[in-house]
Parts: structure tokens; C-alpha cells; sequence
């Protein structure tokens, strides 16, 4: 199923007027997780003054994302929880261009987010190289986060993604689409009917969240590793994102 949702008469912009239009490093993010055909549906009514990323005359990138754990799932069950401190640690590769990144993102007592990343090649995103586990133990270790050498591949999501700017607010967005998801053991769970649709915005609702909630999409706790997980693995905690798998991934699936 292709990925491309977003209207094709909009017109495009390109990556660095996008981040110069909208950086938004303090911003407010809803995620909303809806049926792939209503997503279409807000889509089609969108101004057409909003503008498409378009990279090499691509719009809809392909994205892989591969998140380490320890053994017994800390990282997990850290989001799970509730925890106010907690880590996240993947590698994020956009499979157009061949780039990738070792993502860290972090929060402490302070509640403050914190995200780091490094430029990794990508032959090594299945795996935390020497240089990768230095490079996040000093930040883990403020966390009181176990040595990186323990932290073993867990989780693989894949997806297209689609990204407006949305002029009306200054802000922008992301569609997610033919989503899909890997556990160490084998263990598959695809979703092409879903659709995960994310604003970005300095603080008031985008002309976005107004069309999504005009028809009746509220923003909802989803996050691809937590929720990918808990749909995989049934006996983990997931009170957190039990709303969300009961109402969206199981009708999807």
C-alpha cells in the first residue's frame, strides 16, 4: 500500500527553508492515531496554502528506526511506568538518502527532554559500535542507566512519513503511514489501515489539530516503541497505551 496521503497539488518546500520557517525547538506535540482513509480525508481539506517537504522529489521518505533495551526492558518499562527519569536510545535511518543517526533522548528529575544525536553509517544501525556506547554512556550514567554494552537490539519500526508546513500557524507536521514493527525475536505486526499523524507547534492548536478535531480526533499517548512493544508483547505493562491498543491497533489488526 503506498504511503502518500498528502494531497499532490500542494506545493512543495524544501528542507532548509523548512527548518528556517519552522524549527520549533520549544514546541507542543500531539499525536493523533486514526484510519488510514479518515487521515486522507483531513488531508484533502487542508488550505492549499500548506506546503509538502520534498527532498530529491520525494515526499514520502522512507524511515527505519532500530531501539535498544536491556534484557529486561528498563527503557521500556521506564516509559511504561511513568518514570520521570527515563532514556531513550535508537538509531534512526532514512533509507532514501542512506543517512543515520544514533538518537539519544532523555529526560531527568527536572522533567527537561533532552535529545542528542550522532551520524552513524548505516551498515551499523542493527548494532551499538564502541563509538556509539561512549558517545551515550556519560548521559545514561547521570540517569543511573546500567553500561551501554548492555543495551541489546529490541525493537524495529519502519514507516513512511510525510512532512507540511502548515503557514497559517508557523508550525508543522508529520503523517506516518504503512507502519510496521519487529521484535529480537522474530515477531511481526504491520498496519497498513493506521495512520499516526503528529503537529509540531509553538503552542496554539495548527489549522491541523483544528480540521482533526472538527472531525472528532482528539490527541491521544501513542508512541512507536512503547505501543509497537506492548502490541507484540501482550504480557508487559501497558496501562499507559491501553487505550490506544485496544481502540486502534486491534480493530487495525
Amino acid at each position: 500500500m503506498s504511503g502518500i496521503l498528502v494531497p499532490a497539488d500542494l506545493p512543495g518546500i524544501g528542507l532548509a527553508e523548512l527548518l528556517e520557517l519552522a524549527a520549533l525547538q520549544t514546541r507542543i506535540d500531539r499525536k493523533y492515531v486514526l484510519p488510514r482513509a479518515d487521515a486522507e480525508r483531513v488531508l484533502a481539506s487542508l488550505d492549499r496554502s500548506t506546503r509538502a517537504l520534498e527532498v530529491d522529489g520525494i515526499r514520502a521518505s522512507q524511515y527505519e528506526s532500530l531501539y535498544f533495551d536491556t534484557d529486561d526492558l528498563l527503557s521500556y518499562r521506564m516509559a511504561a511506568l511513568g518514570r520521570r527519569r527515563r532514556f531513550k536510545l535508537r538509531t534512526r535511518s532514512y533509507l532514501d538518502s542512506g543517512a543515520a543517526y544514533l538518537e539519544l533522548k532523555t529526560k531527568g528529575a527536572r522533567s527537561a527532554t533532552v535529545k542528542e544525536r550522532l551520524e552513524y553509517e548505516l551498515e551499523h544501525r542493527d548494532e551499538l559500535t564502541p563509538e556509539g556506547a561512549a558517545y551515550a554512556a556519560a548521559p545514561l550514567g547521570e540517569l543511573g542507566v546500567p553500561d551501554p554494552d548492555r543495551l541489546r537490539p529490541t525493537l524495529v519500526t519502519r514507516y513512511r512519513r510525510e512532512t507540511l508546513y502548515l503557514p497559517g500557524t508557523g508550525s508543522r507536521a508529520t503523517v506516518d503511514t504503512d507502519l510496521a514493527w519487529e521484535d529480537a525475536d522474530g515477531a511481526h505486526l504491520e498496519l497498513p489501515g493506521l495512520a499516526i499523524v503528529e503537529s509540531k507547534s509553538a503552542g496554539a492548536a495548527s489549522e491541523l489539530d483544528r480540521l482533526l478535531w472538527s472531525r472528532g480526533h482528539r490527541p491521544v499517548r501513542v508512541s512507536k516503541f512503547g505501543t509497537g512493544l506492548a502490541a507484540l508483547r501482550p504480557d508487559l505493562p501497558s496501562h499507559k497505551w491501553n487505550r490506544v491498543l485496544r481502540r486502534h491497533f486491534a480493530a487495525a489488526a
